[in-house]
């Protein structure tokens, strides 16, 4: 022999089996040490067989074939074989000192196999060769139910699609069912009829690869010590040793995946859209439609003007005190002086025209802006800027006289027909007037009480255009080529910070919108959202609908919730009678979980208060509006808790009384995480909460036998091993030891004799 140590024992194992039950692979981790990845596992199966000169080529395999074995040396030496049945392999049985029989436990036509076919192939070439029985593939046991496992195995491997092998092994081709996959106690029984110890290996995760060679080296040395008595170095060569069972790994933990938000998108198409607007910021005879509620949590100078009392007949004087708090810094050096006159209300004209819309400066619109210029008779005559009499209409606008009750009387806070004039450096005058229902081309509904604020002709319409649409978009377009420094000058004066930064350090005026830089964005951003929760949810104020829920009401604002939630946008327009209501009933919500909700709406972020014990009556509201972000921010917020409950306390009750409410409300991924709590603690919970485990739905009860962990396979797998151990402990005690055991252990034991043994304890 070459290469041959001196005192080294020489060990042939043919490896025998079906093809595709993994015996090349198997053969290939223990004498190449080959480790694979998944995707490697899951290609196309090609039938091979492992040369047989390998240890002669190549001395790694021949160094790794050299191991020490209860203090033998042996140089292991595999033969792989053909598969196919009808293949002659009685080259490879001549002089083998042990057949190691391969089959794949998922796939029980193999294990048949072994015992109908290749059972007596051995024998009739090695009559008296041991026989060891190997289960390949032990990675399928709880493989299969992985996503990525599956994703492969449909595109790749030969158990989900068809190849060359189907036609002579159907089994191959057809889909892995849960149904082939093989319990080791099936595979122990074939071992028991066949006279031969069972083991499990997986290249994958390499358990047992060389627990198995080792085992096969065992019985091969046991059988040649039986024929060469006389051998000392194979005294004490143990008897094949029993396998500890697989625990497949814990399932991880399913991830959350939260929808992006469309904060900013929804705010943008609030602006294109032009619905239920309620204030006209106007420059001569153009205007620009908005909303008062963005524009007050935008700008402090906004804020101050809206929600000044413009009722008030005499001199009123406006700073930073009437609104104390909110804004967290003085206001700007320009006070708000107002001290004009109050016009009746019988006076007011109820025909304010709202004409068609026009291009700023006199120019074509750009299709690329969104906002909708009007132009109206003012109360005021004031002058137009120049260039501001040559506008032209452009947008098909139907004027619709309104056939249902007035609003303004229930629902605004203003008297209409009032004006004031006011001393700032950029807002002359400002009124409220009752005007007609205007229906756009696109369909939406404006309100008819307006909030008409006539700016001074120090600005263009055009640096207007570009700051409103900054505030909706957090965008800037620079509309007919607006001097930076007109913006900067607006910017200032109404207090917007952000955009000042960014045109400070504007360089390129040559392109048509510019994005800010993203820092910049998410401070006004933040802003925007604080803002908003302020006036809307804390002080109430220009709020046009009224909700009637199961403990009182709660205001809303329909242009933000049309543009944040479908299901609003499709209550409030069309033929939906919630359009034409000043009060909406809102059945079996109350309001804390209706202002949990608004609060999502105005700030796209969660409220701290939902925790969860109170988190069910909110889930059921987001998915009765079909609030998907709502929903996965309410996940992940719940999880990340139960989390950190989990580090210090048992969740498992928690968990047990969310998940069938949380699957009712379509959120399946607090669901996911609470039958994956369930199952990972499933034999703690028989215990403790039987009874809450027993009230769960059928359905989730046979998922959760299916999938705990560890399986029920590998409870009754590691009883059978840790009894086979206390047998073969028991076995190897010497005689006496035996017979005291049997002794202290039985209940019939006379007292006559204890007593003589307490007699002999004492001398």
């Amino acid at each position: 022999m070459d290469n041959e140590q001196p005192h080294q024992e020489l060990v042939k194992c043919v490896v025998v089996g079906d093809t595709a039950v993994g015996k090349t692979r198997l053969i290939c981790a223990r004498a190449c040490n080959s480790r694979l990845d998944l995707t490697q596992l899951m290609t196309t199966h090609i039938p091979t067989v492992w040369a047989i000169d390998q240890y002669r080529i190549h001395k790694e395999v021949l160094q790794r074939s050299w191991e020490v074995v209860d203090g033998v040396n042996v140089s292991l030496r595999l033969w792989d074989t053909f598969g196919d049945h009808d293949k002659d392999r009685r080259f490879a049985y001549g002089r083998s000192d042990v057949v190691l029989l391969c089959f794949s436990v998922a796939n029980p036509i193999s294990l048949r196999n072994c015992k109908v076919i290749w059972y007596p192939e051995i024998r009739r070439f090695c009559p008296n060769t041991p026989i060891v029985l190997v289960g390949c593939k032990n990675d399928l046991r709880y493989m299969f139910r992985d996503e990525k496992f599956l994703t492969l195995c449909r595109e790749r491997s030969p158990f989900f699609r068809a190849n060359h092998l189907c036609s002579r092994f159907p089994e191959i081709g057809r889909p892995l069912k849960e149904t082939d996959i093989l319990t080791p106690e099936q595979g122990r029984m074939v071992a028991k009829d066949i006279d031969a110890p069972y083991y499990e290996a997986s290249v994958f995760t390499h358990f047992g690869v060389n627990e198995v060679f080792e085992n096969v080296i065992r019985m091969a040395l046991i059988a040649r010590r039986q024929q060469r008595f006389w051998m000392t170095n194979l005294k004490h060569v143990q008897k094949s040793l029993i396998q500890e069972p697989f625990c497949p790994p814990q399932p991880l933990s399913p991830k959350i995946v939260v929808p992006n938000s469309q904060f900013e998108q929804h705010l943008s198409l609030l602006l294109e859209t032009q619905a239920y607007t309620d204030i006209i910021v106007s420059i001569g005879k153009s205007g620009i439609c908005a909303h008062k509620v963005i524009l007050a949590a935008a700008s402090q100078e906004f804020y101050k003007l809206l929600t000044m009392d413009i009722t008030n007949t005499y001199g009123n004087e406006f700073s930073s005190n009437s609104s104390p708090g909110f804004w967290g810094r003085s206001a700007s050096d320009s006070s708000i002086t107002s001290s004009a006159t109050d016009v009746s209300v019988g006076n007011f004209n109820t025909d304010t025209e709202q004409l068609l819309s026009t291009s700023p400066a006199g120019g074509p619109v750009d299709s690329g802006h969104t906002n909708k210029l009007y132009t109206f008779r003012a109360s005021q005559g004031s002058t137009s800027p120049s260039g501001s009499d040559s506008m032209t209409a452009n947008l098909n606008v139907t004027k619709k006289r309104s056939n249902f009750r007035n609003q303004s009387s229930d629902l605004s806070l203003y008297r209409t027909g009032v004006h004031k004039s006011l001393n700032h450096s950029l807002f002359q005058s400002i009124s409220v007037e009752l005007g007609e229902n205007v229906i756009d081309c696109s369909g939406r509904l404006a309100s008819n009480v307006q909030t008409v604020v006539a700016m001074t002709n120090a600005i263009t319409m055009g640096a207007i255009h570009s700051y409103i649409r900054f505030i909706y978009s957090t965008k800037l377009s620079v509309v007919n080529e607006t001097p930076v420094s007109e913006l900067y000058d607006i910017a200032e004066l109404l207090g917007l910070q952000e955009l000042q930064v960014f045109l400070r350090n504007l360089e390129d005026l040559k392109e048509s919108d510019i994005y800010f830089n993203q820092t910049f964005i998410n401070e006004f951003s933040q802003k925007l959202k604080r803002n908003l929760k302020t006036i809307c949810l804390d002080e109430g104020l220009f709020a046009d609908v009224i909700f009637k829920l199961e403990d009182g009401t709660c205001c809303g604002h329909k242009a933000i919730l049309m543009s944040r939630c479908d299901v609003m946008d499709a209550m409030f327009r069309g033929d939906f009678k919630e359009s034409l209501a000043k009060v909406i009933p809102f059945p079996g919500v109350v309001r804390e979980t209706f202002r949990q909700m608004l609060y999502y709406l105005y700030t796209d972020g969660l409220d701290t208060s939902i925790t969860h014990t109170n988190c069910l009556p909110v889930l059921e509201l987001a998915n009765r509006l079909c609030l998907s972000r709502l929903v996965a921010l309410i996940e992940n917020h719940i999880i990340n808790e139960l989390t950190r409950i989990s580090e210090s306390g048992d969740i498992t009750e928690i968990v047990l009384r969310l998940l069938e409410p949380s699957q009712i409300h379509n959120a399946d991924q607090l669901s996911e995480y609470c039958l994956h709590q369930i199952a990972i603690h499933y034999n703690e919970i028989c215990h403790k909460n039987t009874k809450l485990l027993r009230s769960l739905h059928p359905e989730n009860q046979a998922y959760l036998n299916r999938n705990r962990w560890p399986p029920v396979w590998y409870l009754k797998e590691f009883d059978y091993f840790e009894r086979c151990v206390r047998e073969r402990q028991w076995q190897e005690k010497p005689k006496g030891l035996k017979r005291h055991r049997l002794n202290s252990g039985c209940l019939c034991f006379s007292v006559k004799n204890r007593r003589n043994d307490s007699k002999q304890d004492m001398t």
